[in-house]
C-alpha cells in the first residue's frame, strides 16, 4: 500500500547545497531570531542533525502534550496572544503528518503547527483511509446483522492514524490509544466502552462487544492476545485493498466476524515489519556460540509482528524501550528491535555505561518518511518564519477535529492521574 504524500515544494538550491555544519549554525541564528515565539519538536526516530535542534523530544502523543501545555501554561500566566515569553506562536514538528495534525488539535487556534516536509506522511496512518473505513463500518455491520447479532462495535483506532480516522472512531463511541496504554483501552472497550446515551456506561446485561482495531494490526494482535484472547480463532483481519476487489468483508468471512472478539484492520509499521523471527533465532544461536558473555536479552516494539513479540524477551512503547535501556545493569547486553537512529542513538549513550545495544536485525530498518525532515527543510520553514510568512501549515478542520478529540480524550480518561483531564483547545 503506497503512502499518500502532500504536495511538497522543491527547495531552492541555496538550501540544498549548503554544508551541515552551515545549515545547522543558520538554524541556530534563526532560533535566537524568532526567541519564544518557537518551539521545536523533535521525534525520537528523527536523525541526529534534526534532533540536536529539538526543544522537546518524545514520541508523537507526549510532544503533542508537550506543545498544548506550553500554550496552556503561557495563557494562563500572560492571556491569550501574549508577547514576551508567552508562549510559543510557532510549533515546528520534526515528525510526520498525523503527529503534526494531532499537535494542532490539542494546541489553541493561534498557534500555527508546522510540518518541515509536507511529503514526510506515515504508510500505517495512510492504510486506513476514511471512506474504506466507512465501507468496512457498514459492511462488518450488515453481515453481523444478518447472522442475528445484537451486539456493538467499539472502534479503536492507534494515535498512529489520520485526524480523519481518529473523528470516525470518537464520533462512533471509540477512543485512541497508544501502544503504552492500548490494553487498558482494550478493556474499557471490552467493559462497554462509553454506551450509547439514556443507557448509562457499560454493557448492558449479556450483551456482546467487537472491537475494530485501527490500523495497526500487529499492535492490536499483541494486544488480543496479552488480554487473553485467542488470536486464532477469536481475531479475524479486514484488508481494505480485498474489501476493493470485491471481498465485501475484507477476506475475512461472515463466520470469522462473527466469532471474532477483534477485528484487526490490515495495516503494519513499515519499520517494525521487518524485524523478522528469524533475527531472533541468530541472536540465540549467537549466545550459544559465545557462552562467556552474557545473554543478549532481545527487547521489541509491538508493532513487530506476533512471532517476533513472542520470541522477546520484552516489548512495550518507545518509551519504555528508552527507559529499559537507560536502566539496564552495566554487561548487560540488547538486541533492540525499533527505528534505527533511537537504537544508535541508545547504544551511543549505553556505551559509556557498560551497556552493550544492537539493533534486532541488519537491515537499515529506518523511517523513510520520517527521514524527509532535514536540516535544509527546517531552515527554510525558519526563514520564512521570520520573514513573516507561515509555510507547510498544518491544519484540521474543525468539525473533525472536535470529533478526534473525543477519541483522544476518552483515551486520557483512562490513563494515568496526571493525564485524567481532558485537554481542551480554544
Amino acid at each position: 500500500m503506497i503512502s499518500r504524500m502532500l504536495w511538497q515544494p522543491s527547495l531552492p538550491d541555496s538550501y540544498t547545497k549548503m554544508a551541515p555544519a552551515d545549515l545547522g549554525a543558520a538554524i541556530t541564528a534563526r532560533r535566537a531570531e524568532l526567541g519564544d515565539a518557537l518551539v521545536i519538536l523533535g521525534h525520537h526516530y528523527q536523525t541526529d542533525e534534526v534532533i540536536q535542534h529539538a526543544d522537546f523530544t518524545g514520541d508523537s502523543l507526549k510532544l503533542s502534550q508537550t506543545a498544548a501545555r506550553l500554550c496552556v501554561d503561557s495563557v494562563g500566566a500572560k492571556g491569550p496572544g501574549a508577547r514576551g515569553g508567552a508562549g510559543p506562536k510557532y510549533i515546528v514538528f520534526c515528525g510526520v503528518h498525523f503527529m503534526a495534525e494531532t499537535a494542532d488539535m490539542l494546541t489553541p487556534e493561534h498557534v500555527a503547527v508546522i510540518l518541515p516536509d509536507l511529503s514526510a506522511g506515515c504508510s500505517m496512518a495512510d492504510m486506513a483511509q476514511y471512506d474504506d473505513t466507512v465501507a468496512a463500518w457498514d459492511a462488518l455491520h450488515r453481515s453481523l446483522a444478518e447472522q442475528g447479532w445484537k451486539g456493538r462495535i467499539i472502534p479503536i483506532t492507534y494515535v498512529n492514524s489520520s485526524a480523519a480516522i481518529k473523528a470516525f472512531v470518537g464520533e462512533r463511541g471509540g477512543a485512541c490509544c497508544t501502544s503504552s496504554n492500548a490494553a487498558e483501552v482494550f478493556r474499557w472497550a471490552r467493559a462497554g466502552g462509553e454506551a450509547p446515551a439514556g443507557r448509562g456506561v457499560g454493557r448492558a446485561a449479556g450483551e456482546e462487544v467487537k472491537i475494530l482495531f485501527l490500523p495497526d494490526q500487529h499492535l492490536g494482535r499483541n494486544t488480543a492476545a496479552a488480554e487473553g484472547i485467542r488470536v486464532e480463532d477469536e481475531t479475524c483481519v479486514y484488508d481494505p485493498r480485498l474489501a476493493g476487489r470485491g471481498e465485501e468483508l475484507g477476506g475475512a468471512t461472515p463466520a470469522q466476524v462473527l466469532g471474532a472478539r477483534v477485528i484487526l484492520w490490515a495495516g503494519h509499521c513499515s519499520v517494525h515489519k521487518l524485524f523478522r523471527p528469524e533475527h531472533c533465532e541468530q541472536v540465540r544461536a549467537a549466545d550459544k556460540a559465545g557462552a562467556a558473555q552474557a545473554p543478549t536479552r532481545i527487547l521489541v516494539h509491538p508493532e513487530c509482528c506476533k512471532e517476533v513479540v513472542d520470541r522477546s524477551d520484552l516489548s512495550g512503547s518507545t518509551e519504555f524501550i528508552i527507559r529499559t535501556i537507560r536502566q539496564a545493569p552495566a554487561g548487560s547486553r540488547w538486541a533492540v528491535g525499533t527505528e534505527v537512529h533511537l537504537v544508535l542513538r541508545l547504544a551511543r549513550e549505553a556505551a559509556a555505561r557498560g551497556v552493550t545495544v544492537r539493533i534486532l536485525s541488519d537491515c537499515q530498518c529506518l523511517c523513510t518518511t520520517m527521514y524527509r525532515i532535514d536540516q535544509p527543510h527546517l531552515l527554510w520553514v525558519l526563514d520564512n518564519l521570520c520573514a513573516g510568512k507561515v509555510v507547510n501549515q498544518v491544519r484540521v478542520h474543525a468539525k473533525a477535529r472536535a470529533l478526534a478529540l473525543l477519541a483522544v480524550n476518552r483515551m486520557l480518561g483512562l490513563t494515568a492521574a496526571a493525564a485524567r483531564q481532558p485537554l481542551t483547545v480554544d
